[in-house]
C-alpha cells in the first residue's frame, strides 16, 4: 500500500502560514512565497540580534563620554587609566552609574585622575 503525504504536507503548510501571519501580500498566503519570507526573516532576525549588541556598546560609550565632559578627560584616556589602575568595571555598568548615580561616577573619575 502506498503512503499518501497529503495530511502531512497540509499540516506543514498550515504551520508555515501561521508563522508568517501578518506579512503583506502573497507572503502570508502562498506557500512558496511564505517559505522564502520565513527564511529571510529568520536570517534578518539573527543578524539583528548580533547588531543590537554592537549598538548597545556604542550607546554605552557615548553615555560615558558625555558624562566625562565636565571632568575634561576623553573617553579613551579614561578607559586606559581604568585598566592601568586595575578597576574592573565594564562599559555597561559605567554608563548606568553615570546616569543613575553621578556622585559615584565622580568618585570613580577622581580615583583615576
Amino acid at each position: 500500500m502506498r503512503v499518501k503525504r497529503g495530511v502531512t504536507s497540509h499540516k506543514r503548510h498550515k504551520k508555515l502560514l501561521a508563522s508568517v501571519k501578518g506579512y503583506r501580500g502573497g507572503r502570508s498566503k502562498l506557500v512558496k512565497e511564505a517559505k522564502q519570507a520565513q527564511i529571510h526573516a529568520g536570517a534578518d532576525a539573527y543578524r539583528g540580534r548580533k547588531e543590537k549588541k554592537r549598538q548597545m556598546r556604542g550607546l554605552w560609550i557615548t553615555r560615558i563620554n558625555g558624562a566625562l565632559k565636565p571632568y575634561d578627560i576623553s573617553y579613551n584616556q579614561f578607559i586606559n587609566k581604568l585598566k592601568s589602575k586595575k578597576i574592573a568595571l565594564d562599559r555597561k555598568i559605567l554608563s548606568q552609574i553615570a546616569i543613575e548615580d553621578p556622585k559615584a561616577f565622580e568618585s570613580i573619575v577622581k580615583k583615576i585622575i
